[in-house]
């Protein structure tokens, strides 16, 4: 999702880190991004009973070069260092929807795993208790291959109706 909305932002996007998970992080201005709700988005931040760390690399580790390391993805420079919030919330947002399809609202429990997930993704439209329709957790979602999105979304919709008759 992170190669996604790293693609969509282009050369909107200000100085970006990437650890060896490759895990992409964002340099953003605090406190911006502290009411986001995205699948597969956690914000780093300071709370009270929180505390995050990243390690920031030297400026100029621009390529993965030891194993284990973090390094800029997208180098730190005077002309770009932070990412406007509003344009990473969209980016991410719509890379999120290209990846796993649409959102879905309100708890449903993982198909795999059979906890519930407030990050639900419909993963396929066969045998699920609301009209077909099967959840997953962003844990096991790759675990299921993409299946049609307009099938899927309609089986959303029948899931829906079912629920209110």
């Amino acid at each position: 999702m992170g190669e996604r909305a790293l693609s969509l932002l282009g050369s909107d996007t200000g100085a970006v880190i990437q650890d060896n998970y490759g895990t992409l992080y964002w340099l953003i201005a605090i406190g911006s991004a502290a009411s986001w709700h995205l699948r597969g988005t956690r914000v780093l931040c300071e709370l009270a009973d929180e505390a995050t760390y990243l390690g920031v690399p030297p400026v100029d580790w621009t390529e993965a070069t030891r194993k284990g390391c973090t390094y800029w993805r997208v180098p730190l420079a005077s002309d770009r260092y932070l990412t406007d919030t509003r344009a990473l919330w969209q980016a991410l947002a719509a890379a999120d929807h290209v990846e796993r399809g649409p959102r879905v609202d309100g708890r449903q429990l993982c198909v795999r795993c059979e906890l519930p997930t407030d990050e639900p993704v419909l993963v396929g439209s066969e045998g699920g208790s609301l009209g077909g329709a099967l959840y997953a957790c962003p844990r096991h979602t790759p675990e299921y291959r993409q299946h049609d999105q307009v099938a899927l979304l309609e089986a959303l919709r029948r899931g829906r109706s079912e629920a209110r008759t």
